[in-house]
């Protein structure tokens, strides 16, 4: 799948009305959806409690606060990627500061091309974490099921004095004869026994 054929919503916080113009021309519809709006950081989160963004921008300074630390805690605590815009003065400084965290920084005056090819980039990213994210649930899963599994056999033990071994027999084999998964015969065994 191209990352074109994706629909990535955004979040952008800036108190700057023509930064937010500029952002909205830029961006195409077909691609980022819904595109949001916040002029504080407060607005930001209140936005973030409702729902989570793929792409959060950030144009420091923002009235309540400079914005650095929001963008690392969006970046660090949510499935989102930020970008802030900084003035070329103290670019080295923020960007020193929120990259070790995954936060991207660009220099303002912003230049269209770049704004883009930033996108372009974090849309990349975007979808290293969607990758990641299902391999962490798909690790979450595994060991939820093994924990599922070895109570079911410290049952079968205690309750039918079987062996380590002739519990996790018993289990395979159930669950081969059923059709079904180890995790099912285990919960069956976990509620016969409990």
């Amino acid at each position: 799948m191209s990352l074109n054929d994706r629909v990535y919503s955004v979040l952008s916080i800036s108190s700057n009305d023509r930064f937010n113009e500029q952002i909205l021309s830029l961006l195409d519809r077909s691609v980022y959806s819904p595109i949001d709006f916040a002029k504080s950081v407060g607005g930001a989160e209140r936005r973030l409690a409702e729902k989570e963004y793929d792409i959060v921008l950030v144009n420091a300074p923002l009235p309540d606060d400079f914005g650095a630390r929001f963008a690392i805690d969006v970046s660090t605590s949510s499935h989102s990627v930020a970008l802030m815009f900084v003035k070329s003065e103290i670019y080295v400084g923020v960007y020193d500061k929120v990259s070790a965290h995954g936060v991207f920084t660009m220099r303002k005056p912003l230049n269209s091309q770049t704004v883009l090819q930033a996108l372009d980039f974090m849309k990349a990213a975007r979808e290293r974490l969607r990758r990641m994210e299902k391999r962490s649930v798909s690790l979450q899963e595994k060991m939820e099921e093994i924990k599922i599994v070895n109570r079911a056999k410290l049952l079968l033990i205690s309750s039918l004095s079987m062996t380590e071994e002739e519990a996790h027999r018993y289990i395979e084999k159930q669950a081969m004869d059923r059709c079904v998964t180890r995790r099912t015969i285990a919960e069956n065994i976990i509620k016969t026994y409990k």
